[in-house]
């Protein structure tokens, strides 16, 4: 049940990680920061995000 819930907030870090991509990839602003910004943002929230939903779905559910 742990690993489930582990899943479930790494997979919601992700969503926000990849959200947060998303909106300063549509502000604009061509800095070399600002692109470094969302390139670590983007990857970090794809990595969250695929390691939650592997977690959820690798997990077996056991009857008590």
């Amino acid at each position: 049940m742990e690993k489930r819930i582990l899943g479930i907030i790494l997979s919601l870090l992700g969503i926000a990680g990849l959200i947060y991509a998303g909106i300063s990839f549509m502000n604009g602003g061509l800095d070399v920061k600002n692109i470094k910004a969302i390139i670590f943002s983007g990857v970090l929230g794809g990595i969250f995000f695929f390691a939650g939903i592997k977690l959820i779905t690798n997990t077996a559910d056991k009857a008590t």
